[in-house]
């Protein structure tokens, strides 16, 4: 269109710099399509469903975590047949990643895949309730870790077909909000049992809690969750239906990017809480669980207390604004664990832990979601974010122990603060915004 001949568009005032600026606009048309006409909105019983559905997951889920090694020593199991025993389930979680969000992808009931998913867990804790030898163990640890590399993803699917692309970072923050509580009150829970009973009896509540988790999930409508929707996928009668290609998403310059980012947080983050954990008990032997403790209590409240507010903002001011405050918060955190010695003020140090834990518990679903919509590979788009995480945190606990030993905890704290600043850097300089707006 030459100028003067209807020059400028009525939209040029906000026009698309994508091709000109690619630095600054995700290299896709970011506004989003309208709901399908005749699409019902969510009902309330769907929507409380899947807040007690993650609530009651992650207490399920939290039965696997340090308590697996507690109950193994307790019968007898060296260092190394429970490191063995950690090492495969971490293996298999982090190869995993790509093909569940591949499954959740092809899936024609995300529902039923995530029943599967949660009666398998419970079949896992109760394998390591009745029989802890070695072989049932290890098919326990491979089983539970697969599981989870598909239910991550249904969470988010079932999220972002009841509620779409434009509701979602609102609703991701529900989310995290509901998983913070039930990781708190099952650490509760099931720590006052293995005390009161015995360390077997933390499995047996983990199996005891599939069961309200089933009838949570049970309460969500299945004719509520639009299935194009859950994989990312434009409706059916939408006119640019996006490119389905995988080879198109997986060279979206945005998911790239965003990718390494959480690989520096997470290489940055993992093993900040175990060297703190060491060094609280170097300096206070007597206090060290109450203050560990204590550390982890924080970040989990400050995460149930701001991640709806994380959702919101994430829509009114973009996504980068965000990720730099998640970034900055770690970067400040590692700074202060290097500086403080006063094992009671590291506590409060948790803090940033907990604003960084906000914005991305809400932010990594939420970006996933902005770049992959329309292709119709939203879960594997997940995986591929999953598969960057879980190699950060390996790679994480292995450099900052080695960097301890060598130089001492000061040193690789401040290593670690110079790893979130490169991530800091990468998402004010390189990262796109991807904020989906609605169509006008």
């Amino acid at each position: 269109m030459r100028r003067g001949e209807g020059w400028p568009p009525v939209l040029s005032r906000k026009p698309n710099h994508a091709a000109r600026n690619r630095g600054r606009h995700v290299e896709q048309d970011n506004v989003a399509a309208p709901p399908p006409a005749g699409l019902p909105a969510p009902s309330r019983q769907s929507l409380r469903g899947l807040d007690w559905f993650i609530f009651f997951l992650a207490d399920v889920q939290t039965g696997f975590g340090p308590f697996i090694a507690v109950y193994l020593t307790t019968q007898k199991w060296t260092q190394v047949e429970i490191g063995l025993v950690l090492s495969i389930g971490g293996i298999v979680a982090l190869i995993g990643q790509m093909p569940g969000g591949a499954i959740i992808d092809a899936a024609k009931s995300e529902r039923l895949v995530a029943a599967l998913a949660i009666a398998t867990i419970g079949g896992c804790a109760l394998a390591y309730a009745a029989m802890p030898i070695l072989p049932v163990v290890v098919a326990a640890a491979t089983l539970h870790a697969a599981a989870s590399c598909v239910l991550g993803p249904a969470i988010a699917a079932i999220s972002l077909g009841l509620v779409g692309p434009l509701a979602i970072g609102e609703r991701l923050g529900r989310n995290a909000r509901f998983a913070s509580l039930g990781n708190g009150v099952a650490a509760a829970v099931m720590g006052t049992a293995g005390y009161l009973l015995s360390s077997r009896s933390v499995f047996v509540v983990t199996f005891l809690l599939a069961i309200p988790t089933l009838i949570a999930l049970s309460r969500i409508r299945e004719h509520e969750i639009d299935i194009a929707r859950c994989h990312g996928e434009m409706p059916r009668e939408a006119a640019d239906r996006g490119d389905t290609n995988l080879w198109h998403l997986i060279r979206q310059r945005p998911l790239i990017v965003f990718a390494l980012s959480v690989l520096l947080l997470q290489l940055a983050n993992g093993a900040m809480m175990p060297l703190m954990a060491s060094a609280v008990t170097a300096r206070s032997s007597q206090w060290a669980t109450v203050l560990v403790a204590g550390c982890i209590i924080v970040p989990q409240a400050i995460v149930a207390l701001l991640s709806p507010s994380v959702g919101r903002k994430a829509q009114l001011w973009g996504r980068r604004p965000l990720l730099l405050i998640g970034f900055g918060a770690l970067t400040i955190r590692g700074l202060l664990f290097a500086t403080v010695r006063d094992p009671y003020l590291l506590v409060l140090v948790q803090v940033f832990d907990g604003f960084t834990a906000a914005v991305f518990a809400v932010m990594i679903p939420l970006i996933v979601a902005d770049v992959a919509f329309g292709s119709g590979h939203f879960n594997l788009a997940q995986g591929i974010v999953g598969t960057a995480t879980g190699i950060g945190a390996s790679l994480s606990t292995v450099l900052g122990g080695y960097v301890s030993d060598k130089f001492g905890n000061a040193a690789a704290f401040i290593g670690l603060s110079g790893v979130a600043a490169t991530g800091f850097l990468l998402i004010l300089l390189v990262m796109p915004e991807t904020r989906r707006l609605a169509a006008r």
